[in-house]
């Protein structure tokens, strides 16, 4: 059985807090949802001054480069006392290019008493009139039954006859929203079922909001009482709690309960899009998201890993690469050479437990480890340790010397406090005899090693401008030291497709953010296979 998919990241995700999307920015995130075989995108509020309408206007040329998707405008109902016909934003819509409206409409009376301060008589005429408008220009039309939940809960029957009106309007299809994110899931199940036995012959959708962590849960117990269509937003981002998870819906919904939403090949993509729109989003990902993230399927005990090695089902409910994630061992002095075999012979399949290789790079570890060195959380740099134990680490680039500036921005009406970069550095590579020198200005000096390092850098390797350092933690080791204790530094990086971390340690700050910003380019330009 298919279940439609309707993603609302670019409309009820943007009204998270911290989130925030240019128009380049929704551009990349329709075409990334369109790839995973999304049914419907919310592109935006056809609310008038909204920001959308870029999008709106460009509708029938963006339709026409979309292979799965259906674009969707979202917005509400007319207002009391007016005909739809006279409201100039569902005017501008129905004239749009846009196939698929979206409008909502209260069904608790609670609201439509104290905040529309209208009656239910006039409710009902304000939906069936918008819907029909609607329906008269062409457009495809959902119906969000705002608050319907809580509305069901204090008066059934009106609830149940907003539904109706709507449906006999015209609406292909009504979406049954938890709006305060307040139900439990029985709950939800119980009142889909009622509401499939009052109106079998309509298309039923569900939009769970995360209010008490339970939005993909009251969503997979929607969809097994009769809804037909999902919606939420990737990595759940939207007002307050956010919205339904759809990077853990659409993996629950295929691969544990047997619907069909997108291609198996299409949710192999899952989590670099995942990743992808998130770092659109300019938020953090959530590493321990299931499913997608970086350590849903990894493994750090050695009795774990042993039996992972052996029968991954064991201690892997799904083969990770189905959601296009990817196992990962941690490796540390403790883990022992089966482990670090493993990892291995990812590069090398011939490796045994016995092999020299094996015991060279477990010594590495070894020793790394006693000066403060930690690979957990920094499998970049581990993996640069086992690619000099196996021959095979390149020296793609020399560093000649390296100088670091601190001091403070000069301002003649204002002294020093005069805002602006505040640190410089000076950086001298050399890459297969050809030498660069460059510097750059940043706020602070690991910020300008990092800008005068890609600097230098992309002369010889114009990928390096895809990166750029995302996260930045130090942590002390040995704080019995006092000022003279060894920090460890860990970066973390990204091209936009994949992220990576590594670590340097040092009694200077600098240095440990230095090791770790040379390991991060290096890792990179292996994996690019230059």
């Amino acid at each position: 059985m298919k279940i439609e998919i309707l993603d609302t990241t670019l409309r009820d995700g943007a009204q998270g807090a911290g989130v925030a999307f240019t128009e380049a920015d929704r551009f990349r995130v329709i075409h990334a949802l369109d790839d995973l075989g999304v049914s419907y995108i919310e592109a935006g509020n056809f609310a008038l001054g909204s920001n959308d309408w870029d999008i709106f206007h460009r509708a029938e040329d963006l339709g026409k480069t979309l292979k799965n998707a259906r674009l969707v405008a979202f917005g509400s109902t007319r207002r009391a006392g007016e005909r739809a016909s006279s409201d100039p934003a569902l005017a501008a819509i129905a004239q749009s290019a846009m196939p698929v409206i979206a409008v909502f409409g209260k069904s608790w009376v609670y609201q439509i008493e104290k905040v529309l301060n209208t009656t239910k008589e006039e409710n009902l005429a304000m939906i069936a009139d918008t819907v029909q408008f609607l329906k008269a220009a062409g457009k495809e039309v959902i119906f969000d039954a705002e608050h319907f939940f809580d509305g069901y809960s204090d008066d059934p029957l009106y609830a149940l006859q907003v539904l109706r009106t709507a449906h006999e309007a015209g609406a292909d299809t009504l979406v049954l929203c938890d709006t305060n994110g307040g139900m439990l899931p029985d709950i939800i199940g119980m009142t889909v079922s009622a509401v499939r036995e009052h109106l079998p012959e309509a298309r039923l959708a569900i939009h769970c909001h995360n209010d008490m962590g339970m939005a993909v849960a009251c969503s997979l117990s929607a969809v097994l009482a009769g809804a037909v269509q999902v919606q939420g937003t990737i990595s759940g981002i939207g007002e307050r709690c956010g919205n339904a998870n759809l990077c853990t819906l659409i993996p629950l919904l295929q691969l544990k309960m047997g619907f069909s939403c997108i291609s198996e090949e299409q949710l192999t993509a899952l989590t670099p899009v995942a990743r992808s729109i998130t770092e659109i989003a300019n938020l953090d990902f959530n590493e321990r998201s299931p499913f997608v993230g970086a350590y849903a399927f990894t493994h750090k005990a050695g009795m774990h890993i042993d039996a992972v090695r052996k029968r991954p089902r064991t201690f892997e409910h799904i083969d990770p690469e189905r959601v296009g994630n990817s196992r990962n061992l941690l490796i540390s002095a403790l883990s022992g050479r089966a482990a670090l075999q493993e990892k291995m012979r990812d590069i090398l399949p011939t490796l045994t437990k016995e092999s020299p290789q094996v015991a060279d790079v477990l010594a590495r570890v070894k020793e790394a480890e006693g000066r403060g060195y930690q690979y957990e959380d920094a499998e970049a740099s581990l993996m640069l340790l086992i690619y000099a134990g196996l021959g095979l680490r390149r020296p793609f680039f020399a560093v000649k010397t390296f100088k670091v500036m601190i001091g403070e921005p000069y301002s003649r009406e204002h002294g020093t406090d005069g805002g602006g970069s505040t640190c410089s550095a000076l950086i001298k590579i050399a890459v297969d005899g050809a030498e660069e020198i460059t510097a750059a200005e940043g706020c602070g000096p690991v910020n300008a090693l990092d800008l005068a390092l890609r600097k230098a850098l992309g002369r010889f390797f114009p990928c390096i401008d895809r990166v750029r350092l995302t996260d930045y933690k130090v942590r002390v080791s040995g704080s019995d030291s006092a000022t003279a204790s060894v920090v460890r530094v860990f970066i973390e990086s990204t091209d936009g497709n994949r992220v990576w971390r590594t670590v340097g340690v040092s009694a200077d700050i600098i240095d440990a953010s230095w090791q770790a910003l040379l390991d991060s380019m290096e890792f990179y330009l292996h994996e690019q296979q230059i």
